[in-house]
């Protein structure tokens, strides 16, 4: 299983999209919203949905999209099942790490 993935550095933050290979280019209705699966957002590069996902260790805010990807960010700790929100039956994650400052 292979997902596509996008790193970027946006500030201080190391931004990484993910999504699983056939939603690439979906668009995505819920109500009134609509979210596009856009490829100059979660790349062209592909690789193992389990290595994009490990990628998140390194990553300060993350978005993913797709049952794999999100099933396997969930298997590896990063996502509790209850902070997934389903469009169009398609799971979507975020995560945000907030550094502490003392």
């Amino acid at each position: 299983m292979e997902a596509y993935f996008k790193v970027r550095r946006v500030g201080m933050e190391m931004v990484l999209a993910i999504c699983d290979c056939e939603l690439l280019g979906r668009t995505l209705r819920y109500g009134e919203i609509s979210f596009h699966v856009d490829e100059k957002f979660y790349g062209d590069e592909k690789t193992a949905v389990a290595e994009a996902v490990a990628m998140i260790s390194n990553a300060t805010i993350v978005n993913l999209v797709g049952k794999k990807v999100v099933e396997e960010a969930i298997r590896q700790g990063y996502v509790h099942p209850e902070a997934v929100l389903n469009i169009e039956g398609i799971p979507h994650a975020l995560i945000v790490k907030i550094a502490h400052t003392n």
